[in-house]
């Protein structure tokens, strides 16, 4: 994640730390994010986070994929797409109708990859933040 940071430059705000992920992810008995994670030999080349969005007007779950990221050393060899491919196996086991995410618009790789696998960019809705 810290990695991801670094890439999408926020890392100046990044306070994730191990003992979060493990409380927020893996302790509480109602998660507040799930992880895919693609190993080779122990260590992580890629990961996805996503958490679910119960309420849509379909009366159907969504799910929101709040990250990918794909160490650089493991680029080209496919993992974000079987990370991709997993999330969409996730999305249909829970009955969701869609898979919602945002890219960075300077991120034109990404960008591509997602066209690649046949994501469509929403042009109908604003992306809005509010800190407080």
């Amino acid at each position: 994640m810290e990695q991801l940071a670094i890439f999408e430059k926020y890392i100046d705000s990044f306070v994730i730390t191990p003992e979060i992920i493990k409380e927020s992810g893996f302790r509480k008995s109602q998660p507040d994010f799930y992880c895919l994670v693609a190993e080779d030999k122990g260590e992580i080349a890629g990961m996805l986070v996503y958490y679910f969005l119960p309420y849509t007007a379909e009366n159907k779950p969504s799910i929101y994929m709040k990250e990918l990221y794909v160490d650089e050393n493991y680029r080209g060899q496919k993992i974000g797409e079987q990370l991709m491919d997993a999330l969409k196996n996730e999305a249909q086991k829970n009955n969701c109708s869609q898979i919602k995410w945002t890219v960075a618009p300077w991120n034109d790789a990404g960008q591509r990859f997602y066209q690649r696998l046949g994501a469509k960019e929403n042009k109908d809705w604003l992306h809005y933040e509010w800190k407080v």
